[in-house]
């Protein structure tokens, strides 16, 4: 018997189609030089200083340069498509974290290892992925204030707001602790005396269509930072000899929906929901 093609379902099977084809292009990275670069065809170059430094604790009102542990990071793999990376970081004080970041339809995933194969107990508390937002919001360090948000009261509510502190060593900035951190033990620009009600940081974009949003498990802070960048600072909690710990991270860039935002964090990062 002879078979025809259904013409009718054309238009269907094309849509289909290109969701596919859409779906599998996604955002792409690179990274060199200590910068991660996401990109996608319909949002603007994003850069990350990944990773700005790593931390020891009592942070909070200490010279920067006594907190920063230096490190060195080494690209080992880059998957041709852009879709994958490995990368290596060698801290000085002997510890290794091991990072894999992929790259979905519209987000990044981050899944690292650290571990200490030394015999001496590492201070490595925290470290620092530092989201750069000039293209995205297409503002300086001084107006993408306004494009900034955080959850209070398990809403979403874009900065500046009140109480919004102002005194630190230094500043600008603002800093947002989690309940379970020592508040000695973060970045010493000004902390905020409200407690931010999951770990989502994020901003809008220049026109308004796309949120970009990112978390950490476990977290250290939240940082409205000085070089038009956000941070979901991650915690490591130093590292005892031959001790190993599992991180995880997204970076989130969606259509402007805080609802479905929320409810997508809230399954990747259930232990936020627990606390």
């Amino acid at each position: 018997m002879r078979q025809t093609f259904p013409f009718a379902l054309l238009p269907l099977l094309l849509a289909i189609s290109g969701g596919i084809s859409a779906a599998e292009n996604g955002l792409k990275l690179a990274w060199d030089k200590n910068w991660l670069t996401i990109s996608g065809d319909n949002i603007p170059e994003i850069r990350v200083l990944y990773l700005e430094a790593y931390c020891r604790p009592g942070s909070t009102d200490r010279e920067w340069k006594e907190t920063t542990i230096g490190h060195k990071t080494t690209l080992l793999e880059a998957s041709p498509d852009g879709k994958s990376l490995k990368l290596r970081c060698e801290v000085n004080d002997g510890i290794t974290v091991e990072h894999t970041i992929a790259a979905g339809n519209d987000e990044v995933d981050f899944k690292l290892t650290a571990h200490n194969p030394t015999d001496k107990t590492s201070d490595a508390h925290w470290a620092q992925p530092c989201i750069q937002l000039y293209k995205f919001t297409n503002a300086d360090k001084l107006t993408y204030v306004s494009k900034c948000f955080i959850f209070v009261g398990g809403k979403l509510t874009r900065m500046p707001f009140e109480p919004w502190a102002m005194k630190a060593r230094y500043i600008p900035g603002q800093v947002w602790c989690p309940k379970n951190i020592p508040r000695d033990d973060v970045n010493p620009r000004p902390l905020s005396s409200i407690v931010p009600s999951n770990g989502l940081i994020g901003a809008f974009s220049a026109d308004e269509k796309k949120i970009l949003a990112t978390a950490w498990e476990p977290y250290q802070e939240l940082f409205q930072g000085v070089a038009c960048c956000v941070h979901s600072d991650f915690r490591i909690g130093g590292l005892k000899p031959g001790e190993t710990k599992q991180l995880r991270g997204k970076i989130y860039i969606v259509d402007v929906q805080p609802e479905v935002l929320l409810k997508r964090y809230e399954k990747d990062f259930p232990e936020h929901a627990a606390k």
